[in-house]
């Protein structure tokens, strides 16, 4: 099986894109952007403070760093910083001041989604050091949902035995919970079972952008109602609403883990199902547990963990961790680029 990655690589190259990293002065970050624009895999934008920028890429060797665009929004072209200043105040009508939309945009991530925003470039990596949330929130407030999607989730990929081995873990990274949504009346506008249910069917439209054929668990610590309580209702009833979302899609649930992915437990549960014992993606009902189920299976499964992915949103924004490695940054910035 060829690498996921050669796949995109090649895939961009006959049809580059450009991504924007809000954190140019970044090492980490140096490192990957070099590498693509030697690969002539994307174009890159590299943000910030142009001396830190520059300090930076005179510290080590980049053959090829120069083949990037440098912008520090603070010596932006003022004509180019009024139309940016004026597309977000409408973006953000009544809700900021012409002062604060400036001062968001003196910063590296709200700058860098508005270039996105105004198609400047096709997708933006960020989290090296920005916290997930300071990368996600300029993305909900200026890139908003996709049409049709009502919330932002995230995948990670695993990859083990040569990439022979692909997995999908959701969501893992962004949904604390699933509760009911109500207006000012108390009439329930998006049920919580509705929302989990667009976390699997995003999830599995992630999966085949991987290569892989889904078949989405939706998880809990009952199989068929062998369980009460917790999230099991929730799991039950996500469930049916998936599986009316994306009805060509192999879609079950509730499903423990080994009935999930083992097929003598499969059997012995739930012989009839599509799905059980043979499960590629799966769907946490909550957050604890997709976090620590993706970094089990990297830790003591030897999984490789590729994400957190972001969906539903209506261009490619996508969060690092900040702990992050050069070669997760490179990885990373071809799946942002391929979602685009």
């Amino acid at each position: 099986m060829a690498s996921i990655f050669e796949g995109f690589k090649e895939q961009l190259k006959a049809n580059p894109k450009t991504i924007v990293f809000p954190e140019g002065d970044d090492p980490r970050i140096l490192h990957a952007a070099n590498q693509l624009l030697k690969d002539k895999t994307l174009k890159v934008i590299l943000l910030g403070d142009t001396m830190s920028v520059f300090k930076a890429t005179r510290s080590e060797e980049y053959d090829h760093i120069n083949d990037a665009e440098f912008i520090d929004p603070a010596t932006y072209p003022k004509e180019d910083m009024d139309e940016m200043v004026n597309a977000m105040l409408e973006l953000r009508k009544g809700k900021m001041t012409e002062e604060q939309v400036r001062e968001a945009l003196s910063h590296t991530n709200y700058f860098g989604t508005m270039l996105v925003k105004m198609g400047k470039a096709d997708c933006l990596l960020g989290g090296a050091t920005y916290s997930t949330a300071d990368t996600v929130r300029p993305a909900l407030q200026l890139i908003k949902t996709k049409p049709g999607a009502h919330l932002v989730s995230s995948s990670f990929i695993l990859m083990r035995n040569d990439e022979k081995e692909r997995l999908v873990f959701s969501d893992c990274a962004i949904n604390i919970d699933y509760k009911d949504r109500v207006d000012k009346e108390g009439n329930v506008t998006l049920s919580a079972a509705k929302q989990l249910a667009e976390v699997g069917v995003e999830s599995a439209k992630t999966a085949k952008i991987f290569g892989i054929d889904p078949k989405v668990a939706f998880l809990s610590f009952s199989t068929y109602g062998s369980g009460k309580g917790g999230t099991v209702q929730l799991s039950h009833d996500a469930t049916i609403e998936a599986q009316k979302m994306a009805p060509d899609v192999a879609i079950d649930g509730e499903l423990q883990f080994d009935a999930a992915v083992s097929p003598e437990v499969a059997k012995t549960k739930c012989p009839d199902s599509k799905v059980a014992g043979q499960a590629n993606v799966f769907i946490f009902p909550l957050i604890e547990a997709g976090n620590m189920g993706y970094k089990i299976a990297s830790r003591l499964g030897g999984f490789e963990a590729i994400g957190p992915v972001l969906q539903g949103l209506n261009a490619p924004i996508n969060d690092l961790s900040r702990g992050c490695t050069e070669d997760e940054v490179y990885k990373m910035a071809m799946v942002t680029a391929a979602l685009a």
